[in-house]
């Protein structure tokens, strides 16, 4: 079993800038980890992966603003979101494949204001 902590929502303005954490209890050397999100009345999307390779993918809709990355010393994946806007406002999930299972954190709230 895996746990995913994440960490760093907030509510920021228009045009500001959050970094969130998800911290794993075991390696991620081997796992493809990234960040997905849920809107209000939406469904989960994806936002970005990084494989085990570093090899990212991310959506268009945060090109140029988020970027992932991976620090597999800490177990810790990271998305550095700039240039936020109100439509990015959702609860950002953790997401982990390793260990032949899929694993995800609780989320954490990414409230932007207009």
């Amino acid at each position: 079993q895996v746990q995913l902590v994440e960490s760093g929502g907030g509510l920021v303005q228009a045009g500001g800038s959050l970094r969130l954490s998800c911290a794993a209890s075991r390696s991620i050397f081997n796992a493809n980890m990234g960040w997905y999100r849920q809107a209000p009345g939406k469904q989960r999307e994806l936002v970005a992966t990084i494989a085990s390779s570093g090899n990212t993918i991310s959506v268009d809709s945060v090109k140029g603003r988020f970027t992932i990355s991976r620090d597999n010393t800490k177990n810790t994946v990271y998305l550095q979101m700039n240039s936020l806007k109100p439509e990015d406002t959702a609860v950002y999930y953790c997401w982990m494949s390793a260990y032949s299972m899929n694993y995800w954190g609780k989320g954490t709230l990414v409230t932007v204001s207009s």
